[in-house]
């Protein structure tokens, strides 16, 4: 059930549908349903969305919004990632409420992942 005015789909632009879905099942254990070559809806993520095939990516440095993963252990998860052929675009940094790294996609998408 959808709630009033909140989000709950989110779509994200990749050059490689398949090794998105590769990624983030790899690292994450995400599934995915397809809707034809160009798209690819991502489920098991905390919310619904999808990926849809582009030239164009997301950095912080190009003003995107930056979609942050919770991970109960970070220093796997950041391994994870680069076992997965991620790029570590920022390392393990503390912030208030936690600590957490950033990093680039095989699309050159970033994203962040934090922990308490």
């Amino acid at each position: 059930m959808s709630l009033h005015h909140t989000i709950n789909y989110l779509e994200m632009p990749v050059r490689d549908i398949q090794s998105t879905k590769d990624f983030f099942s790899q690292v994450f254990g995400w599934e995915f349903v397809d809707y034809g070559p160009e798209y690819s809806c991502f489920l098991n993520a905390g919310i619904t969305g999808g990926f849809y095939l582009s030239t164009q990516d997301f950095t912080l440095a190009k003003g995107s919004p930056l979609l942050v993963i919770y991970s109960n252990e970070l220093a796997q998860s950041l391994q994870k990632v680069t076992d997965a052929g991620g790029t570590i675009s920022q390392p393990i940094f503390e912030f208030p409420g936690g600590r957490r790294f950033h990093f680039l996609d095989p699309n050159g998408n970033e994203y962040a992942i934090w922990s308490e």
